[in-house]
């Protein structure tokens, strides 16, 4: 038999698992929701300072309430928060469990303390400034508001009704829990591992195998045959919103079931490696800094320029770096087939947290180009990608004279759900209606992630409604990235479409 242990996130407790544990005892198995001291009714701190250490002595307590010598197995199941009181517990007694479950929550690492996982910014730097202050551990962060949970995370699928309740039960945090550093001695790489990714929280397995394939050194321990993962089509509280479809996933993680990722170097190219659909001139790279210009081959004067800005966020150790990538690449040289200077660029955008930095680089790269003599100053058009997109919101709201286009292709337009990212600069929706006469285009991939289509969706509404100048070009049966991943022939209409519909607005 199994025994599942669970640890409930921020603000919230053992009652949030109920429909969960039901499911799961009903299917031969044994559930307990883990209380967690100040935040169950249960369990009061007594005037006790709490931290994260108070509540990995919770899970292991519970951990050794289970005999060792009834043959049960342990799997430990963390969401969101309560991952890390589950990793440190387990790292304590890892002979004691079977699998851990990161149920849509974050890798935390030795010595960070959970804060650093708050999707918040706001919050997160308001309570990194009290970090300074030994005396406010004790201090307790008030819990969210009906209307604040989607910023802690998307609540797709959970009810009116279970909103409602998830509210009236929440309580108050203590600052301990979040502050106190984790601290691992690395036992617990031992034990197996399952990830549960809410696909409606805006994560996936196929972008997590995208992370793994840019090579980033802190990911290679997902590829253990050891890890798997599952997906949800659900939001941050599946136990709410889902618990059947949970229990299910929760059972066959324990049975050893779930994809697992392929190591990075290994099989075929990954998708930002693999080549660009259109045959293009090989022009050769002119590195300027951060950015590298295509030039026509027998330009006899200074050009319009087409700058491309890569997605992310990315690791900041992959390589090749973006403005290497054969998309990125393919995009520049299509551009001077056209005649005009094609840009590639690198930006900083490691984190959430980084856009204000990446759009700074953006700009000092936009700035090189203008100065470059090949380049005619005043006619620059710029091309955003994915997470990118919302490096496109401070362009559209105060267009310099120069800029005469802004295109995207399968953008992000808005903050997805669980980001936190509440910087009025980083809000394409909002800055629309200042983009005046503007020419915009915007490419869609009609087979879209529906979290990242929701937002294009509602960036098309507001340029509609205060009438943008905004062409559609439509990929009908194209993923995000579909330049690698679909069929070439399914692409290359829109590709031309859309690249001469930028040519067109800096040349007319």
């Amino acid at each position: 038999m199994t025994v599942f242990l669970m640890v409930a996130g921020v603000f919230t407790g053992a009652h949030v698992w109920e429909g969960t544990a039901a499911r799961l005892a009903g299917a031969g198995a044994e559930a307990h929701a883990v209380p967690l001291t100040g935040l169950d009714a249960g369990r009061p701190a007594g005037g006790a300072r709490v931290g994260l250490e108070t509540h990995i002595a919770d899970v292991l307590a519970a951990i050794d309430a289970v005999d060792p010598a009834s043959g049960r197995e342990i799997v430990l199941v963390g969401h969101d928060y309560g991952i890390h009181p589950v990793l440190g517990a387990a790292d304590r007694r890892p002979e004691r469990i079977a699998r851990v479950v990161y149920l849509d929550a974050g890798m935390p690492r030795d010595g960070v303390p959970a804060l650093a996982a708050v999707p918040d910014q706001e919050l997160r730097a308001r309570l990194a400034g009290q970090a300074e202050h030994e005396e406010r551990d004790g201090e307790l962060a008030p819990p969210a508001t009906r209307e604040q949970w989607g910023r802690w995370g998307s609540t797709a699928g959970v009810s009116d009704v279970a909103l409602d309740r998830l509210t009236a039960l929440a309580a108050p945090q203590p600052l301990g829990t979040l502050l106190q550093p984790l601290r691992l001695t690395g036992a617990v790489a031992a034990v197996p591992t399952t990830g549960v990714l809410c696909t409606a929280n805006g994560a996936s397995v196929d972008l997590v195998q995208r992370l793994v394939d840019f090579g980033d050194p802190a990911l290679k321990a997902l590829t253990d045959p050891a890890v798997t993962f599952f997906e949800l089509p659900t939001g941050h509280w599946p136990m709410l919103s889902c618990p059947a479809g949970l229990a299910e996933v929760l059972l066959r993680a324990a049975a050893g079931e779930g994809r697992r990722l392929r190591p990075a170097g290994t099989g075929e190219p990954p998708a930002h490696l693999r080549p660009f659909p259109l045959d293009v001139p090989e022009l050769p790279r002119n590195r300027r800094g951060h950015v590298d210009l295509y030039v026509p081959e027998g330009a006899d004067g200074p050009r319009p320029a087409v700058v491309f800005v890569h997605g992310g966020p990315l690791p900041p150790g992959a390589l090749p770096t973006p403005r290497e990538w054969p998309t990125l690449v393919g995009y520049a040289r299509l551009a001077a087939a056209e005649g005009m200077v094609g840009v590639t660029l690198d930006h900083r955008l490691h984190d959430v947290a980084d856009y204000a930095r990446a759009a700074a680089d953006v700009t000092a790269a936009v700035e090189l180009v203008r100065a470059d003599p090949r380049v005619d100053s005043d006619r620059v058009a710029l091309w955003f990608f994915s997470g990118g997109g919302l490096l496109t919101a401070p362009w559209l709201a105060a267009p310099p004279p120069w800029l005469r286009c802004v295109a995207a292709s399968y953008p992000i337009l808005a903050p997805l759900p669980g980001w936190g990212l509440t910087d009025a600069r980083f809000q394409p929706v909002r800055a629309v209606p200042h983009a005046g006469a503007l020419p915009l285009v915007l490419v869609r991939a009609g087979l879209e992630t529906p979290v990242i289509a929701a937002t294009v969706e509602e960036f098309v509404t507001a340029a509609e409604d205060c009438g943008a100048h905004l062409e559609l070009v439509d990929v009908p049966r194209g993923h995000h990235g579909f330049e690698t991943l679909d069929p070439p022939e399914e692409v290359r209409p829109a590709l031309r479409h859309a690249m001469r519909s930028v040519v067109g607005r800096l040349t007319g």
